[in-house]
């Protein structure tokens, strides 16, 4: 196992430098200059090619990509053009309010797609299985931006349990109540991405139920909770962990419209307003960040089949 880790690390880097170089060449082709878009409609020619100088932007692509590889291996992603900032600093400050949503979604996605999931195949063809298949349809066909202004509508305007918007750290003050800011946006997200980790957990969950071995254990009089929950869900559990796995970096990476409606200060916002400035330094750390996300996620899903699947083995 040690070996296949070091293995898979040690693949990390050069996919991400390939991640690198596609993400340099293709966000410049994106129409629009970043000086133009930083100076605005009333800027002369001259004020435009100024900037352009002083942001580097006029020297050759190759030259551009040279420096700018050079401050990577230094770990220096550069500055915001739009944010004024240091890229590394401006993403960590965006991180947190992602990572706590997308946890906090995590659950309620667990929440409504595991167990229901169990439900609906252990009562297959039944009232019970078409209300959750229902609820599952639902969840996939409603619109996340509409959903999350009717829990606001509900919640924060009607019954002014939770705030509208905006979010406060938790890391900085250490107050755990500013979870609250996080509740309805959570819900949102959580029922939106809930159906297909429900659907997946009741097929996964029928085709286990239709073995042999299920059929013995039954037979030798295991209790029925024990046959669903220990032979059953074990063996039924590695495609619910894939799906679940990268529907959390999902969770991270493109929370876009639910951050736009709830105004949280997240990564997913960021990418928005990144793009639509032009703003070069800032495309490339996130596209990196995401794509390191989703290879860390990856390997720890993949480690993971080997606690529950023991015939599974990384040599």
């Amino acid at each position: 196992m040690a070996a296949y880790i070091t293995r898979r690390l040690a693949a990390i880097l050069p996919t991400l430098f390939l991640v690198l170089i596609i993400v340099f060449f293709l966000i410049r082709l994106i129409p629009g200059d970043p000086a133009a878009v930083m100076l605005g409609p009333d800027a002369s020619p001259e004020d435009i090619e100024r900037l352009r100088h002083l942001m580097g932007l006029d020297q050759p692509l190759m030259v551009q990509f040279g420096r700018y590889l050079l401050r990577v291996f230094r770990g220096d992603f550069g500055m915001s053009i739009a944010f004024h900032m240091p890229v590394t600093k401006l993403i960590l400050q965006r991180l947190e309010t992602s990572f706590l949503l997308a946890l906090c979604s995590a659950v309620v996605v667990f929440c409504l797609g595991v167990p229901p999931g169990i439900l609906a195949a252990v009562k297959r063809n039944t009232l019970i299985d078409q209300f959750l298949l229902m609820f599952a349809l639902l969840g996939a066909s409603i619109p996340s931006f509409w959903l999350g202004l009717m829990l606001m509508l509900a919640f924060a305007v009607k019954i002014p349990l939770f705030p509208t918007s905006g979010f406060s750290s938790v890391f900085q003050t250490g107050n755990l109540a500013n979870f609250r800011y996080l509740v309805l946006p959570s819900l949102t997200l959580g029922f939106v991405n809930s159906a297909l980790v429900a659907r997946l957990t009741r097929s996964s969950m029928l085709e286990v139920l239709q073995e042999d071995y299920v059929r013995v254990a039954r037979s030798k009089g295991v209790r029925e909770s024990r046959v669903i929950l220990k032979h059953a869900l074990r063996n039924a559990a590695i495609p619910i962990v894939t799906v679940f796995s990268f529907t959390f970096a999902g969770l991270m990476s493109s929370a876009v419209v639910t951050e736009s409606v709830f105004a949280l200060p997240g990564v997913g916002r960021l990418v928005v307003e990144s793009v639509l400035r032009r703003d070069y330094p800032t495309i490339q750390g996130l596209m990196i960040m995401i794509a390191f996300l989703y290879l860390i996620i990856n390997l720890i899903t993949d480690i993971t089949y080997a606690f529950i699947d023991p015939r599974i083995r990384y040599d």
